[in-house]
């Protein structure tokens, strides 16, 4: 299986090229974004060395149907969607938070929870908590947005104290959030899955604020499988989820979590297979159609012509 690992695109009128850890973007005359998703993956803020078949295509995709999905509730950045690995939308100027909302105690919380912190990001957590409970309600948990390296914890206080978003801005941010929560929550649903946590990022153009990047995909969020949640969490087993999770659970299993002087595992093409299986799964399951692949052959030619047919009608 062929995987898009990078691109090196010259389109008309680009002004800039930034490398994200999985998505390159292109600049056209500082007035529109061309998202690349490429097949890179990420975990703790480290690019892996192998790229996954089919995992931009599957964000991209997943993220596409979310957004035209919530487009009621915040206008967001997308203008075209021209080929399965590519989103062409406005420029704004983001928020340097990201705003991560978690309904139940799992990943990052639960380990700042079991090490015995019962506040994270600023908010209370209850004592008699176990990993994956169900949260008594939704809490918001930010991240400071970090060019290089990890993205830090921080609270709502600091946030505004610090001056990164106004108050006014910020407690917009805030209902946004709770709401393109609540949305996800029952779009998963009824596809038998429980949003368990996700992030959302913002940025501005013109004194409005947009959704911006992608939502509610495996990359950003975590999701269990509704169907036998309660009877694992009363027998204290493991939820079966689909998230990116997997892969942190196999790095940490074999020694690694980012830190200085570890080594990333061998990806075999075997844990290769595997993670690009589990992400078209999620494609599947959460948006209750077959998953398509695109044309693998010549990936940078079939995006390269998309995206100039694209740019040629905006």
């Amino acid at each position: 299986m062929k995987a898009q690992k990078e691109t090196n695109f010259n389109f008309p009128n680009q002004s800039s090229f930034y490398k994200g850890k999985v998505r390159d973007v292109y600049t056209i005359a500082d007035q529109f974004m061309v998202m690349v998703v490429s097949d890179r993956i990420s975990a703790f803020d480290v690019v892996l060395p192998e790229a996954i078949p089919f995992k931009g295509q599957v964000l991209n995709q997943i993220a596409a149907k979310f957004l035209a999905a919530t487009q009621d509730i915040v206008p967001n950045w997308v203008l075209s969607v021209p080929d399965p690995m590519v989103t062409i939308g406005r420029i704004c100027e983001p928020f340097k938070v990201e705003m991560v909302i978690r309904g139940y105690l799992a990943g990052h919380a639960w380990r700042e929870y079991s090490a015995g912190k019962r506040s994270v990001c600023g908010v209370s957590l209850p004592d008699g908590l176990k990993e994956n409970d169900q949260l008594p309600q939704p809490i918001i948990t930010p991240t400071t947005k970090a060019a290089v390296g990890h993205d830090e914890d921080i609270s709502r206080e600091d946030i505004l104290a610090k001056g990164i978003v106004s108050l006014t801005d910020y407690e917009k941010l805030e209902q946004y959030t709770h709401a393109l929560y609540q949305r996800g929550t029952e779009i998963a649903a009824k596809s038998g899955l429980i949003l368990v946590d996700t992030k959302y990022e913002f940025g501005k153009a013109d004194g409005v604020i947009y959704l911006i990047d992608e939502i509610h995909t495996p990359d950003s969020s975590r999701y269990f499988y509704a169907e036998g949640y309660e009877a694992r969490q009363a027998a204290d087993e493991p939820q079966k989820q689909l998230s990116k999770e997997f892969v942190r659970k196999w790095l940490i299993e074999n020694g690694f979590q980012g830190k200085e002087g570890q080594l990333i595992p061998e990806m075999t093409p075997e844990i290769v297979t595997s993670i690009s299986e589990r992400y078209i799964e999620l494609y599947e399951q959460i948006v209750g159609e077959k998953f398509e692949k695109a044309d693998a052959d010549a990936i940078s030619n079939r995006i390269e012509g998309n995206v100039l047919k694209a740019l040629e009608t905006l």
